[in-house]
């Protein structure tokens, strides 16, 4: 029951030879193949690491708890998930074609995707806001925006994120085990219905993001209207170290929103070209893995602008964080 392709470097084997309607497996032995496992691997615990960090930092230094640090949280917990478990699924049925685990297993290794991509993107929304209010009314932030509400708003995200995607898989007939198509014994391949990657797009692409790009459009030209009123009272130094800090947090957040939506550009463009969405296409393959390494790139881009994220690391790695003091460590200055 084995039949071996020399020519493609792939040995074709059954995924359970003890069944008649098992499906046959791609072993992919090739060097290409095993030079792209040890690279998808390295992303995967790269992902993994600095999302932890991240997460440690902001969950054990004190000064770091403010809401737009929970908001890099929640974005880092969906980058974790990402990391920890959507990469090692994606990268050992890209090297073996079987699913050993079960109808569940697949639907549940699929809501896991879903509901990390939607959580970044309710976390990117909430940046958004929580950036236009602290740029646009600096004075009333501090009232409006607190840990306790802000710590409720994701919750809330994430909760509602849940329930779309158990709707979204129920009407595509999904997550009834006897309803899952399958063609042979051993296979996890999920078909998207057409009707449903529309509805998908305007509600978890199109409107989202449309939000966050206006929002953004407000934000820089308020914050360029702020910039030459501090110019000119140049005599305020307090308002003038703020509105600079404010400023720089805003740009970094633009830039991961926007590095986020260059990635998903991609991937909803390729998902409209096909009226059959599967998860086993190559191209469909190609841009999910764009997203998936989206989740490196955020720590990465914290790591080039955010002070307080060199500072942490450093003491997270030399394991200063054990000390009975180290969450109240200052890792900004007092004006942050």
């Amino acid at each position: 029951m084995e039949n071996t392709d020399n020519r493609q470097n792939i040995t074709v084997q059954y995924c359970f030879p003890g069944y008649n309607s098992s499906c046959r497996k791609e072993v992919r032995t090739g060097p290409a193949y095993i030079f792209l496992f040890i690279v998808l691997s390295c992303v995967s615990v790269f992902t993994v690491f600095l999302n932890l960090l991240v997460i440690i930092s902001i969950s054990h230094f004190k000064q770091l708890h403010t809401p737009s640090n929970l908001l890099i949280l929640s974005l880092a917990v969906a980058d974790l998930l990402v990391g920890l478990f959507v990469m090692p699924v994606k990268i050992m049925q890209l090297m073996d074609s079987c699913w050993y685990l079960g109808k569940i297993a697949c639907i549940s290794s699929e809501i896991i995707v879903a509901l990390s991509m939607s959580g970044s993107l309710f976390s990117f929304i909430f940046i958004a806001v929580d950036r236009y209010i602290a740029v646009s009314e600096p004075l009333l932030y501090s009232t409006r925006i607190t840990v306790c509400k802000m710590s409720v708003s994701i919750v809330l995200g994430w909760s509602f994120c849940l329930l779309y995607i158990i709707i979204y898989y129920y009407f595509n007939d999904h997550l009834l085990q006897s309803q899952v198509p399958t063609e042979c014994y051993g296979e996890c391949v999920v078909f998207v219905k057409y009707s449903w990657v529309i509805v998908d797009l305007i509600l978890f692409f199109l409107a989202p993001c449309s939000v966050i790009l206006i929002l953004y459009a407000i934000i820089f030209n308020v914050a360029r209207h702020q910039a030459k009123a501090v110019r000119v009272i140049i005599n305020i130094t307090s308002h003038k170290v703020s509105s600079t800090s404010e400023t720089k947090a805003t740009k970094t957040l633009g830039i991961v929103v926007f590095v986020y939506l260059a990635c998903w550009i991609p991937y909803y463009v390729s998902s409209l070209s096909l009226e059959s969405i599967t998860t086993v296409s190559m191209g469909w393959t190609v841009f999910t893995w764009i997203l998936y390494i989206n989740s490196s790139v955020n720590p990465l881009i914290y790591a080039i602008f955010y002070p307080w994220f060199r500072e942490s690391t450093k003491y997270i790695i030399s394991c200063q964080i054990f000390k009975p003091s180290s969450s109240r460590f200052k890792l900004l200055p007092e004006h942050f």
